[in-house]
């Protein structure tokens, strides 16, 4: 249907879902761009609730609605507020598990959620390109091996 009137279609995941797996190749990442691939959820959020102020276009529900995408369907996602900070400190500053624990972090939080986001590569590469806004996105800045078993923040036990 784009082909026939000309359109492009948008894919409509952010970076923490995409960082972490819980965005659809075939749901929320089909597309031709994505203008929100390297947005975090929390600002997404920040932005519908400005939007919302000059009269509702997004639906209190979709504001409300707690994370729920994970593959293995056995852990839920962690709240944004907690994992948007670990996504932006790992990916684009470089931190490492003992950093990021030394920071506060929970550190069982801190390593599902390093695993997820190595995890998440193949899915990743899938993706349409995007618009940059962050210090390091997903693609040329940043990249992750797909095809080997080295697992660093796999939880113990």
């Amino acid at each position: 249907m784009s082909d026939q009137l000309g359109y492009l279609p948008l894919a409509t995941g952010n970076k923490t879902e995409l960082s972490v797996g819980s965005a659809a190749v075939h749901g929320d990442m089909a597309g031709a761009f994505a203008p929100l691939k390297d947005c975090p959820k929390t600002l997404l959020y920040r932005l519908a609730r400005f939007r919302n102020e000059r009269g509702q276009a997004i639906p209190q529900r979709i504001l409300d609605r707690t994370p729920s995408a994970r593959l293995d369907r056995l852990t839920g996602l962690p709240p944004y507020e907690a994992l948007d900070p670990i996504v932006e400190r790992y990916l684009e500053k470089g931190e490492t598990v003992e950093d990021l624990v030394a920071a506060g972090f929970d550190p069982e939080l801190v390593r599902s959620g390093l695993q997820m986001m190595d995890d998440a590569e193949f899915e990743r590469r899938q993706t349409p390109p995007g618009v940059r806004i962050t210090s390091r996105a997903f693609g040329q800045d940043l990249r992750m091996p797909i095809t080997n078993a080295w697992r660093p923040f796999r939880r113990r036990g």
